[in-house]
């Protein structure tokens, strides 16, 4: 398989779940501003959507999307538990929270990571919008080790990816301490080093 990505990006999930399942995988970094790879050659031929990641299967076919590419990972190592069988309730309640993180921590941050945002929205989004969903989160945290239950699924490699923002934005968590154990937890798995290790740190979606 072939994942193309963009460092420190939101696919860098999607790295973290193919580690974690221990599937071998081949990564083409992705410039999304200019929407070129490293060979010349335009995302755009792969994806016209624009965006990352896109997986490019064995046998041709492409999945986009970050959510729909994790499920698929997860799906190929049942044994890792990053995703319950299909037909439970344990595997909706992982995906309520994959959509959660989606919807509304990653659609919330994303206007931080853009230049054109006006700084009077990027203020209104670090005093108010994103603590609201700070807030859900903590609670959950407080709970349970991992988002859906006591087991870290493809939920957590998401909501972390998105989590590491912070530290670009100068947020601090400590209002928040659910979250910053929650943080130092999946940072010390080994995957999640493996898939970090020699990324940049400057997310780009």
């Amino acid at each position: 398989m072939k994942l193309y990505h963009t460092p420190g990006a939101c696919s860098t999930a999607s790295l973290i779940v193919l580690a974690e399942a221990g599937i071998p995988v081949e990564t083409v970094a992705v410039d999304l501003k200019t929407k070129m790879l490293a060979d010349g050659s335009s995302l755009l031929k792969v994806n016209p959507k624009g965006q990352v990641p896109v997986l490019l299967l064995d046998n041709g076919e492409i999945l986009t999307e970050g959510p729909v590419i994790m499920q698929y990972v997860a799906d190929q190592a049942p044994q890792t538990h990053l995703l319950p069988p299909p037909g439970g309730l344990e595997r909706l309640r992982v995906l309520e929270w994959v959509n959660y993180v989606a919807t509304e921590l990653h659609k919330t941050f994303s206007p931080l990571n853009r230049p054109n945002t006006p700084v009077e929205f990027k203020e209104l989004t670090k005093a108010t919008l994103l603590p609201r969903v700070f807030g859900v989160l903590n609670e959950r945290l407080g709970k349970s080790p991992y988002l859906a239950g006591d087991t870290f699924t493809i939920a957590d490699a998401y909501a972390f990816v998105v989590l590491r923002w912070t530290q670009l934005q100068q947020i601090d968590l400590s209002p928040w301490p659910n979250l910053g154990a929650y943080m130092e937890r999946i940072g010390a798995r080994a995957s999640v080093r493996a898939a970090l290790m020699g990324i940049s740190e400057e997310p780009r979606s």
